[in-house]
C-alpha cells in the first residue's frame, strides 16, 4: 500500500499561516500574529456556543438594548464578554470599540500596540431561525504614546489607517477571513481537530456578478439613484439575494460576485451599518479581493469618522456593479443641483 495515502496532509493551519506571513510586517514584532490568535481563540469558543444554542437557555432576547437602541441576544453578550477576555488578556491591545458598548473599553494594557474596533455578533436577529451569523472585526496601530489608556483618536482613525480586518461566519461551516492588506485568505474552522485550516487562499471577488442584495421593504424611500440602480438590477434580471445578516450577505457576494447595498433611507437617514466596525473591516476586505466599496459617493476607507458607532450607507461588492450604482447616484446629484430650466421646473 502507498504509505502516501495512509497520512494525508491536512493543510496549512491558521497558526501556522500567520506566522509564515508575518515577515510581510518589517515593523511586528509577533504582536499582531497574537492578536489575530486571539480573535481565533474567541472565535472558536463563540462557534461553540451558537452550535449548542439551542440546547441550553442561551437563544432568545437577553432583556437589554445596546447603544444602537437594538434589542440584545443572550449571544450577543456572551459573544461580547468573549471576544473582550480574548483581547484583554492578549495583551496586545489598548482600547476595544465593541457594538455592545457605548464607550471605549480600555484593557488594561496600556503597553499595547493596537486598538480593535468589533461587532461580535452580526445578525443576531437570525439567531433564534439559525440563520448564519458573524463577527466583524477591524485593527488599527495605535497613534498615542504606549505606558497610558488608549484615546479617542487612537480609535478615530479612517479606513485607509487598518492595518488588518476580518470576519467569521458561522453557517453551515464556520470560516475565518481576513486581510493583512496583502490579499484575502479564508480558513475553515475543523472542530474535531479544534484548528483553522487554509481553505480559500488568495480570494478574488468576479469584477461584477449578477446578485443584488438589499432590504426592497424600503424602497418607497430609496433615493431616485438607488431606485434606478435596483431597477436596472431587476431589468438585467439579477438574483435578489438578501438573508439580513451582513457578513452571510457579504461573504457570498465576495465569493460568487454581486452588491450589497444599505442606502440611507427615510428610517435610517444616515444608513444603518457602523462606520468602524461593518463597513470598515469588509470595505478593506473587499479593495484588498479587487472589489469596491463606497457610501454612494465616497471611497468608504477614506470617511472620517466622527464618533464611535457613526453609521453610514454602503454600496459594496463586485468593483463593476459598485460603479454602475455610483454613476447612477452621480446623476441623481446633477439633476438635484441643475437649474430650473433644466429639470423642467
Amino acid at each position: 500500500m502507498d504509505h502516501n495515502k495512509l497520512a494525508l496532509p491536512v493543510g496549512t493551519t491558521l497558526d501556522r499561516f500567520i506566522m509564515r506571513k508575518q515577515e510581510d510586517f518589517p515593523y511586528a514584532t509577533g504582536e499582531l500574529s497574537q492578536l489575530l490568535r486571539d480573535i481565533a481563540l474567541a472565535a472558536k469558543i463563540v462557534n461553540r456556543e451558537i452550535n449548542r444554542s439551542g440546547l441550553i437557555d442561551i437563544a432568545g432576547a437577553y432583556g437589554n438594548r445596546n447603544v444602537q437602541g437594538e434589542d440584545q441576544q443572550k449571544l450577543d453578550v456572551i459573544a461580547n464578554i468573549r471576544f473582550i477576555r480574548a483581547l484583554r488578556n492578549g495583551g496586545e491591545v489598548c482600547t476595544i470599540i465593541s457594538e455592545e458598548d457605548e464607550d471605549m473599553i480600555q484593557t488594561g494594557n496600556d503597553q499595547g500596540k493596537y486598538v480593535v474596533a468589533i461587532d461580535p455578533l452580526d445578525g443576531s436577529s437570525n439567531i433564534d431561525v439559525n440563520v448564519s451569523i458573524g463577527t466583524i472585526f477591524s485593527v488599527y496601530r495605535r497613534t498615542s504614546p504606549t505606558g497610558r489608556p488608549g484615546t479617542l483618536a487612537d480609535c478615530l482613525q479612517p479606513g485607509t489607517h487598518q492595518v488588518a480586518a476580518g470576519y467569521v461566519i458561522y453557517g453551515s461551516s464556520t470560516m475565518l477571513v481576513y486581510t493583512t492588506g496583502n490579499g484575502v485568505n479564508g480558513f475553515t474552522y475543523e472542530p474535531s481537530l479544534g484548528e483553522f485550516f487554509l481553505s480559500h487562499p488568495d480570494i478574488q471577488t468576479p469584477k461584477t456578478g449578477t446578485v443584488y442584495s438589499i432590504n426592497e421593504g424600503a424602497s418607497e424611500t430609496f433615493s431616485p439613484g438607488v431606485a434606478a440602480f435596483v431597477k436596472a438590477c431587476k431589468d438585467a434580471s439579477f438574483s435578489a439575494r438578501y438573508i439580513g445578516s451582513l457578513v452571510a450577505d457579504f461573504h457570498r457576494n465576495l465569493l460568487k460576485g454581486g452588491i450589497y447595498i444599505y442606502p440611507a433611507t427615510g428610517k435610517a437617514p444616515k444608513g444603518k451599518l457602523r462606520l468602524m466596525y461593518e463597513c470598515n473591516p469588509l470595505a478593506f476586505i473587499v479593495e484588498q479581493a479587487g472589489g469596491r466599496s463606497s457610501d454612494g459617493y465616497q471611497r468608504t476607507l477614506d470617511i472620517e469618522p466622527k464618533d464611535c458607532h457613526m453609521r453610514c450607507p454602503i454600496f459594496i461588492g463586485s468593483q463593476e456593479l459598485v460603479e454602475q450604482a455610483e454613476a447612477l447616484l452621480a446623476q441623481e446629484t446633477e439633476v438635484a443641483s441643475a437649474p430650473a430650466a433644466l429639470t423642467g421646473a
